[in-house]
């Protein structure tokens, strides 16, 4: 049985692993199927973007809650807005177009709220003062629960902390990109929650590891760790886990501090919602256990957005 977080100070209670829906493509069906799967496991968190699939994916979650949209906690994210051709897209976080973006959010979804609206990136020269007057009038209007950023410039989690009632900051975070652990007592201290996206690093810290780590970072490595430092990394770890799955250890790595409310791995198939499930079951990291990992992980830092 997942148990579930509160998010922020708000009246939202989430899963602690959540579903990132970016990954479940656009055969309807096979998406539906996954998000079925993930509710009955007692998933309540899923996650999108009106910028997923040019909003299809939307849709598609939408359509696939018809009839349960009371179980789940709906997120989904604006400022993004793709270009006429389709080739790219530019960045827009308009009071306008927030308050447009969440009313066609609303009619992909087919809900008459979103739970947790989030702003899909920022930047410090954005008029933050007109985008949080959007999401606190849409939260006044009844169109949205509560808001949120995705976020890893700590510039912009700083103003957001400081000038809005942000209930999350979504943020790349995993035993591989410890950037985030810079941030997490402060959130903590202002009440606002953590949902670690890529909690897995695209698959390095699963039973896969080494294929991944060929496919992925043999060119280029990941983040600090060259190939070699990689490779090297993930097969202690691998040892250090024992009976417990490497997968397993990256969530609980991640949930282990008291800031982070959920995990969003994404899932692309039914058989990796299972394996996602079965790994966040075993029981969370002893203080031992996670000062052990630590000794063998880089602690990265942010360089720039300061």
């Amino acid at each position: 049985m997942l148990s579930k977080n509160q998010l922020g100070s708000s009246e939202l209670y989430v899963s602690e692993m959540g579903l990132g829906c970016m990954s479940l493509g656009t055969e309807e069906k096979k998406a539906k199927d996954i998000i079925k799967q993930a509710i009955d496991l007692g998933i309540n968190y899923l996650d999108t973007a009106d910028l997923y699939d040019f909003g299809q994916n939307e849709e598609i979650v939408g359509k696939a809650l018809k009839g349960q949209r009371d179980k789940v906690v709906l997120a989904t994210k604006v400022g993004n807005r793709w270009s006429s051709g389709r080739d790219g897209w530019e960045w827009d976080p308009s009071k306008e177009h927030i308050k447009s973006g969440a009313k066609e959010s609303l009619r992909r979804l087919q809900t008459d709220y979103i739970d947790l609206y989030q702003l899909h990136g920022g930047t410090i020269d954005d008029p933050t003062d007109e985008t949080i007057e959007a999401f606190e009038e849409l939260k006044k209007e009844g169109y949205i629960r509560e808001y949120g950023i995705s976020s890893i410039r700590p510039n912009v989690i700083e103003r957001f902390a400081n000038s809005s009632s942000i209930a999350s900051v979504m943020m790349q975070y995993s035993m591989l990109d410890t950037r985030p652990e810079e941030y997490l007592d402060y959130l903590h201290s202002k009440k606002i929650s953590v949902v670690a996206r890529g909690p897995l690093a695209k698959g390095l810290l699963t039973s896969t590891w080494l294929e991944k780590a060929r496919e992925k970072a043999q060119d280029k490595g990941y983040l600090d760790y060259s190939y070699d430092e990689l490779t090297e990394l993930l097969a202690k770890l691998d040892i250090a886990n024992g009976d417990r799955p490497l997968q397993s250890s990256a969530f609980h790595y991640c949930l282990a501090h008291p800031a982070v409310a959920s995990v969003i791995p994404g899932a692309s198939s039914e058989a990796q919602i299972k394996a996602n499930f079965s790994a966040i079951e075993y029981p969370p990291l002893t203080d031992s256990e996670l000062s052990d990992l630590k000794k063998l992980l880089k602690q990265s830092h942010y360089a720039t957005h300061r």
